[in-house]
């Protein structure tokens, strides 16, 4: 079993690499082309002739072992199968602006020849188109040949009744086909699972010794049973068998949870800062540019509503109302004045409802098309707000639903937006505050800037349909 399992962790790896080294080699040869052969050559002429393939095809093999190295510093040939398309995504951008960049330092030390700077530039244009669609061709690839069976890891699982159908249920329903159980064991047969019982705890040793027919171990115990995982460690013991273990903190992890190890110990991290660094900028400046794009555009339209409104009812053009935002802080929010201004001076903070009596004619048009919201691009521009977060809401509010609903403080670790996943999704007006919250955490657990950019888009959609706004 120990030469085979070595052959297992290693094939698909290799793989990677071959492919790799092939689309590094393809990206050269494709820039070499395309700068002098191809029509680019009319746009950019060649005025010092045709330079000799043979350094473009000796900077791609030192090109290939700088990005080799490059994607091992990244663990990117760590595991046969626990990766994705989307994992591999943020690696190889980092590893082709790297790349390009050691490679031509290597390359204008080395005197014998000059390299052109386009061709490098091409080549790292090259570098993530190339790898991008190699990479999503791998997984495709290798997702069909592990639904089939080919090099997934055969597990057996180790447990108490409870922890064993929640991990099977999860293990069964992968949609990427990494695992096969093989079996599981336990100190009584489970009518749940329809994997076949291998034996109790006190059978483990026999088990392992005679050649079994997996080569990993998963094991979940609750607390009251932790003594059970030594037993199984100790069973193992001279097997070459690969042990996983399951933490009792399961249904509390995030799908962005990661392990990192620090002077030798193994962390769990269940949570990290949000929108720390470059996300953090990449999203600060992708509001400030819209906003203020949108602000100098709209400033017609924002004239006319704010005459609409003077006209129609007395008071100010704009309403003022404190919400919390990031970590809780309080800010003013402001919106085009769509009721009444003593609204609230009977009932106290209430939220809106449908055929709401305080609002007023054109604030009925304001609301039900949303336009109420844009003064908000000025909250953006300041930075109390995000065009795309959860929606503020008051102190009153937020001190009820966060003793009442689990995790809505979470909320508060994204700046609040002007729209959000909720609101795309119908959760406005009435709809439970649960829901909204549940769209909320998804949205700050898997954002990216294109998450932001299919939620603007839905947003206008939203706003046709102008269903739930009142």
């Amino acid at each position: 079993m120990q030469s085979n399992l070595y052959k297992r962790n290693l094939f698909v790896p290799f793989l990677k690499m071959v492919a790799d080294v092939l689309t590094v080699f393809l990206a050269v040869l494709a820039a070499y082309y395309l700068r002098f052969y191809s029509p680019l050559t009319h746009i950019f002429p060649v005025t010092k002739g045709l330079p000799a393939f043979e350094e473009y095809l000796f900077f791609a093999g030192f090109l290939s072992v700088v990005m080799l190295l490059l994607f091992g510093m990244f663990y990117a040939y760590r595991s046969r199968f626990y990766s994705k398309f989307t994992q591999d995504l943020p690696v190889i951008l980092k590893v082709a602006f790297l790349g390009i960049l050691f490679a031509m330092s290597g390359a204008f030390l080395y005197r014998d020849f000059s390299y052109s700077r386009l061709v490098f530039m091409i080549i790292y244009l090259n570098l993530n188109v190339f790898l991008l669609v190699e990479r999503w061709v791998f997984h495709r690839l290798k997702r069909k040949f592990l639904r089939k069976g080919f090099n997934a890891l055969r597990v057996c699982l180790v447990g108490s009744r409870e922890n064993l159908q929640r991990i099977y249920r999860r293990l069964q329903s992968d949609a990427n086909y990494n695992v096969e159980i093989a079996g599981y064991i336990s100190e009584a047969p489970l009518e749940a699972l329809s994997s076949p019982h291998l034996g109790s705890v006190k059978d483990m040793s026999r088990l392992f010794a005679e050649d079994p027919a997996f080569d990993a171990v998963v094991i979940s115990f609750p607390a009251e049973d932790h003594s059970e995982i030594l037993t199984v460690i100790q069973a193992a013991e001279g097997k070459n068998l690969e042990l996983f273990y399951v933490p009792d903190v399961l249904d509390l992890l995030t799908p962005k949870f990661q392990v990192l190890e620090i002077a030798g110990i193994p962390l769990l991290q269940l949570k990290s800062f949000a929108l720390s660094g470059w996300q953090g900028f990449i999203k600060r400046s992708f509001d400030i540019i819209l906003s203020v794009v949108g602000m100098l555009a709209l400033s017609p339209l924002f004239l006319l509503i704010g005459a609409l409104i003077k006209l129609s009812s007395r008071g100010p053009v704009f309403y003022v109302q404190p919400r919390i935002s990031l970590d809780g802080n309080e800010f003013n929010m402001l919106k085009f004045r769509s009721m009444r201004v003593d609204a609230e001076a009977a009932t106290g903070p209430v939220w809106a409802k449908k055929e709401d009596p305080r609002v007023t004619a054109i604030g009925k048009f304001l609301r039900r098309s949303s336009l109420d919201e844009l003064p908000q691009l000025i909250n953006v521009i300041r930075g109390e707000m995000s065009l795309v977060g959860p929606r503020p809401e008051r102190r009153h509010f937020v001190d009820q639903f966060q003793v009442s609903i689990p995790n809505y403080i979470e909320r508060h670790r994204f700046r609040c937006g002007m729209t959000g996943w909720a609101q795309v999704n119908g959760m406005r007006g009435q709809s439970p505050i649960e829901d909204r919250t549940r769209y909320d955490i998804y949205y700050i657990e898997n954002w990216s800037l294109w998450f932001d950019l299919k939620i603007i888009i839905m947003t206008f959609l939203e706003i046709l349909r102008g269903e739930n706004a009142y």
